[in-house]
């Protein structure tokens, strides 16, 4: 009786797997991420408000736990939000949030209303990157004697997600540095 061998799971100069490096054209013709799909965008006017709607899907087989999401208004950015996603069993691919903009001293008419999204790595790349925008014509109720170029935000709130503020991630970078810190000051010098 012979025996067979097995081949080497790891790999040595003897054995070295005949892979061809790739084309940078082959790299480049690669499909690239798909976006982040911002499915709506719908706006809500009230008296001096403008709330803004926004549904969005994540791709699949992405877990992201932060997204960033843009607001511009009349391509002048509005605000910055930075929306931790649900993780675990019950979170799903699609959320939404909405914005709150105080329209006063804003000059009626139509204003182009975009979104931008990406999700954040660690490392600060932006991944999955998707922008969409939508005209809306807005008719002020009042007359304001003072006029502004871009309305202030009022709040951003989400059903299944949560906003971080300026101050959060303020408090958070605090926490970041202090533990920083003191796992330096327990490490063993050699």
């Amino acid at each position: 009786m012979t025996k067979t061998t097995k081949p080497p799971k790891q790999f040595t100069l003897e054995n070295f797997p005949d892979a061809q490096p790739k084309d940078a054209l082959e790299i480049i013709k690669e499909p690239q991420d798909e976006p982040i799909k911002i499915t709506q965008i719908e706006p809500f006017t009230k008296e001096d408000e403008l709330t803004i709607k926004i549904a969005f899907k994540l791709p699949a087989k992405k877990a992201f736990s932060r997204v960033q999401s843009n607001l511009w208004f009349d391509r002048e950015l509005a605000v910055s939000v930075v929306v931790r996603m649900l993780q675990g069993p019950l979170a799903t691919d699609e959320s939404e949030f909405s914005a709150v903009l105080d329209m006063k001293g804003i000059v009626g008419g139509p204003h182009i209303i975009g979104v931008e999204m990406f999700g954040l790595w660690d490392n600060g790349e932006k991944l999955c990157r998707a922008i969409r925008e939508i005209t809306v014509d807005y008719v002020p109720q009042t007359r304001q004697s003072r006029l502004v170029k871009v309305p202030s935000v009022r709040s951003v709130a989400g059903a299944d997600l949560a906003v971080v503020s300026e101050s959060e991630k303020g408090i958070y970078r605090d926490i970041e540095k202090t533990v920083k810190i003191e796992h330096r000051s327990k490490r063993d010098d050699w």
